[in-house]
């Protein structure tokens, strides 16, 4: 009898990708992926725990599944990612949820394998988390779920210890995949049929860093020879490490996107330095002149976060106007979220719930104004949509251009996959419609 899986994912497009790990595994083991939960033999929640919103939405689902797990008593609940990887957290899970039956963290999913065939042959809870060792796993069988696009990882981990950020607690230590591997990997995936990588990593600008392999700039030349029409994407680059030398790589191999995430959080200097961000507004703007010197037309996005702890209403002015003045193309926007075990949980001045709110919806409109007017801009130009999917709400297909636009237009099944040229006729806030010519 066929069994089934079904994959929560909670959080960034790490966890998307791990997500089409932890499916490999369950498809190598004979599931079958199904839409609906109830459905499912086994269910997997790949937890995040970056905002607290992502952990209280992933408790809440876990919570929902008591009533079915009494219906369905050999069905096996996992939960993984990092929640779990937090001090504490896997015995307080399986304390509050005691029919949760494995429990995994962020350094060991590459054994959910092992855990699934020991918790069916012992029938007792499987809670197995590992500190960071420092393990690079390889020759991973991700079930991917994203055509036309493709996730490769290059880095895990990070170095960072930003004041606010709960990633090196729970990810460990920066490590980089051996360069062979990934362009190997890359190559796979176009000749797979894939049109758009992206490389991931907590920084990627910082690959390599201490070892005699590739610096960033040069993985980035490596992957972009290799034969074929493809496009290739990075995320995420810390503004510290960005160089002179990665913009020119950029504009110098087309099949690279004109389109860089240079996360800035704030623009004011007292709130960087409280974050432990390691550069000054000065700095990041530096860095913005040398991206526009190589690429003019590059388009800019950002992460911003209001309310950390101290942050003024000058603070908050100075961020106002740094967006302003970089004319993000647009920006994903945050209220600071307070993560035990960090350093910004314990400053003082932690600010009230309604001045975040205020400043966050007066952030929102000027990045949505921004956003907006750079939209405007495509109507009347024919631009290069790689098509990703079929909408069935407005019964279009759609697909995004280089600099991440999302293009809507009518098509056929077979435009899935291909690069197809749209003529934009509207914009509508980050979206455009378009006919295909």
């Amino acid at each position: 009898m066929q069994k089934y899986f079904h994959i929560k994912t909670y959080g960034c497009q790490m966890n998307v990708h791990e997500s089409e790990k932890i499916a490999g595994i369950l498809t190598d083991l004979g599931y079958e992926e199904c839409a609906e939960i109830e459905n499912a033999d086994i269910a997997v929640f790949n937890t995040c725990c970056i905002r607290e919103n992502a952990e209280n939405h992933a408790f809440g689902n876990i919570g929902m599944l008591k009533k079915l797990k009494l219906q369905k008593r050999d069905m096996i609940i996992a939960v993984g990612g990092c929640l779990t990887q937090q001090m504490g957290k896997a015995d307080g899970l399986h304390e509050k949820f005691p029919y949760v039956d494995i429990i995994f963290g962020t350094h060991n999913l590459h054994k959910l394998k092992e855990y699934i065939l020991l918790k069916q042959s012992a029938k007792k809870p499987v809670i197995k988390i590992e500190e960071d060792s420092g393990f690079i796993p390889e020759g991973d069988k991700p079930f991917r779920t994203s055509y036309p696009n493709a996730w490769v990882n290059i880095t895990y981990g990070c170095n960072n210890f930003c004041s606010y950020c709960i990633v090196p607690y729970v990810r460990g230590r920066e490590r980089s995949r051996k360069s062979q591997n990934i362009i190997s990997e890359a190559q796979s995936l176009i000749s797979d049929g894939y049109k758009e990588i992206t490389l991931l990593g907590q920084n990627v600008n910082s690959y390599g860093n201490g070892s005699d392999d590739l610096s960033f700039p040069e993985l980035l030349k490596s992957v972009a020879s290799i034969d074929g029409k493809f496009r290739l994407r990075f995320m995420t680059s810390h503004p510290k490490d960005f160089s002179e030398e990665l913009a020119k790589t950029m504009s110098e191999n087309p099949k690279i996107c004109r389109c860089l995430h240079l996360p800035v959080q704030s623009g004011s200097d007292a709130v960087l330095k409280a974050m432990n961000r390691k550069y000054t507004v000065k700095e990041y703007l530096d860095k913005i002149d040398i991206l526009k010197k190589y690429m003019p037309n590059c388009a800019v996005t950002t992460d911003l976060i209001v309310g950390f702890p101290g942050e003024t209403e000058e603070d908050f002015l100075q961020t106002m106007e740094l967006v302003k003045k970089v004319n993000y193309a647009s920006a994903f926007t945050f209220v600071y979220s307070k993560r035990e075990g960090t350093v910004a949980s314990r400053m003082p001045n932690q600010i009230p719930e309604e001045v975040s709110k205020d400043r966050i919806m007066r952030l929102v409109e000027l990045v949505n104004s921004l956003t907006r007017g750079h939209s405007s801009k495509y109507i009347g130009q024919t631009v290069e949509i790689l098509c990703e999917g079929f909408d069935e709400k407005k019964q279009m297909y759609l697909g995004r251009d280089e600099y991440g636009r999302m293009g809507y237009f009518a098509g056929t099944a077979e435009d899935l996959g291909c690069f197809v040229n749209v003529k934009i006729k509207k914009a509508n806030g980050v979206s455009l419609i378009g006919e295909k010519v």
